[in-house]
């Protein structure tokens, strides 16, 4: 299985389609809320809403995108 930060650097690539199908394949928070970003850059609000919520993050009060993505990649890091 490909590791999150795999993913995230698909993300961060462009690659976002590629990314998207493999994050499906993560049941974890992590990544659920990678999921999250993913719709949350293709500014699909509503379905990024719900998977902040599968993540246990809250979807309202979240920083930009570039913050989350790094707060994500240092967690992936440790």
């Amino acid at each position: 299985m490909t590791e999150l930060r795999d993913i995230l650097a698909l993300m961060k690539s462009g690659r976002w389609n590629e990314a998207h199908d493999l994050v499906q394949l993560d049941h974890s928070e992590l990544a659920a809320w990678l999921h999250g970003l993913l719709h949350v850059q293709e500014g699909d609000l509503e379905d990024a809403e719900n998977w902040y919520n599968r993540a246990g993050r809250h979807f309202r009060s979240r920083g930009t995108l570039e913050e989350e993505m790094a707060q994500l990649e240092a967690l992936l890091h440790v």
